[in-house]
């Protein structure tokens, strides 16, 4: 054995301790970033399709059972005033981009490949990002990860075929078309639970627009008419009956989700936001605890049209069973999230939206004293274009052409009120609201300008 001197095994425990020091900084490193991913929740952003708040037991809708939603409205948070557009498309576009329809709607169907959306910082700030359901917002096969989502199972690309029994569905830009009397809302469901799963040791977004309870009105799986080997509805509405089916279909997957995050460990680290994207289906009529009857208004600015459900729970975090009487607009869904997950914001995306984390936390927060609204079904595709505008608070709301109406104790907006009557509190919320319909004014479009002056 060869005589090693003193100096040489100096040299030797030198390395020795930088080896050992180097491996316990990586190490150490290694540890810091598992916890700083650790510490990042977990985001599941439910939309329910064509359902208004009068649906749901917790908001006092007597007609139909919704026994998960209501417990998730006991432990969570319950928003009284939170407001969709009226209709799918452009309560999509301003869910996901953060901006009012003002800025960047085109056309219904379509969402302008120029936009960002919130999966689009999720993914890039190491969110491992998924989108199951409903989509709605182009017909190209790689639209899902091009505004952010790394997975997708959906219905409607660049197909109108069915949804429901043996439906047509997009997985991760294949299109298969379903046979053996599978049920589409069960599907994407499944896929959005099997992410889950696949994503339990790292932070996760999974958002789903649900399929449900959007026309035709179908028998579900729990029906006692369910056709397993059913083509789906020959007509487009199909019969209102089993509407009441569909929503506790539509709850009962929620439930499973809610399951989901529970057996794979990930349940208190995670929050969950359900909203309606618009208001129930004109067909429908809905009642509540009251008396009243709720006639669906799908597709029309008054509050049966416009008003949804959102319920939020983060379990340890949530401000449990408080109920929030404030203002809560689509544009608000992009800033909430990427606040609970840390995500700061590119200098140069514009958000019209603002957080509502603090009330979810039982905090004041900043609460909006009003609301904007840009809505055309069609951008300006059509003849005659003319965009619904107007700005509302709980009560009141103004109509850029005039009209002021006191939508408590009109909801309907039967008759206007009469300015030169109004007092001086009711005189001063009509300025108010004039001046965020003023705020807009000249911004048509201006996010895809911008976008293409950068690219050129």
């Amino acid at each position: 054995m060869p005589f090693i001197g003193i100096s040489s095994l100096k040299r030797i425990s030198a390395v020795l301790v930088s080896l050992f020091l180097l491996t316990s900084t990586v190490s150490a490193n290694a540890e810091d970033d598992s916890t700083r991913q650790a510490l990042r929740p977990n985001i599941v952003l439910i939309m329910a399709d064509d359902l208004g708040f009068e649906t749901i037991g917790a908001y006092g809708g007597v007609s139909y059972k919704t026994p998960v939603l209501d417990d998730l409205a006991r432990q969570g948070v319950r928003f009284e005033h939170c407001y969709a557009q009226p209709l799918c498309t452009p309560t999509r576009v301003k869910l996901m981009t953060g901006q009012s329809n003002i800025r960047n709607y085109v056309d219904f169907g379509v969402l302008h490949r120029s936009q960002k959306t919130f999966a689009n910082l999720f993914r890039d700030s190491g969110y491992a990002t998924c989108i199951v359901g409903k989509w709605q917002l182009g017909t190209e096969l790689d639209v899902p990860k091009h505004f952010g989502f790394a997975e997708h199972c959906l219905w409607h690309f660049e197909t109108r075929k069915e949804r429901f029994p043996n439906p047509v569905l997009t997985t991760n830009g294949k299109t298969k078309q379903y046979i053996n009397g599978e049920y589409g809302p069960d599907i994407v469901a499944q896929y959005g639970m099997d992410f889950i799963r696949r994503n339990k040791d790292r932070p996760f977004l999974l958002y789903y627009p649900m399929i449900l309870t959007h026309c035709p009105f179908c028998p579900t799986p729990d029906s006692q008419d369910w056709d397993p080997k059913s083509k789906g509805s020959p007509k487009y509405k199909g019969d209102p009956k089993y509407f009441g089916d569909m929503v506790f279909y539509m709850d009962k997957i929620v439930g499973q989700l809610l399951t989901c995050l529970e057996e794979t460990g990930v349940r208190d680290h995670t929050i969950v936001i359900f909203v309606g994207d618009n208001g129930t289906d004109r067909p429908i009529v809905s009642k509540l605890e009251d008396g009243r009857a709720i006639a669906g208004a799908k597709n029309k600015t008054i509050d049966a049209g416009m008003r949804v459900p959102l319920i939020v729970d983060w379990p340890g975090r949530a401000a449990k069973g408080q109920v929030v009487d404030d203002l809560v607009d689509m544009s608000d869904f992009l800033p909430t999230i990427c606040q609970a997950g840390g995500i700061g914001l590119p200098k140069d995306f514009i958000v019209d939206g603002q957080s509502f984390l603090p009330q979810v936390k039982g905090q004041t927060g900043k609460p909006r004293d009003s609301i904007y609204v840009w809505y055309s079904r069609n951008g300006e595709k059509k003849k005659n274009f003319a965009p619904k505008i107007f700005a509302r608070n709980q009560q009141y709301k103004l109509y850029s052409s005039g009209p002021l109406f006191d939508v408590v104790l009109d909801p309907l907006e039967k008759q206007p009120l009469n300015i030169e009557t109004l007092d001086d509190k009711v005189h001063d919320v009509r300025n108010q609201l004039q001046t965020k319909i003023d705020q807009y004014k000249g911004l048509r479009l201006s996010s895809i300008k911008q976008a293409k002056t950068a690219d050129n």
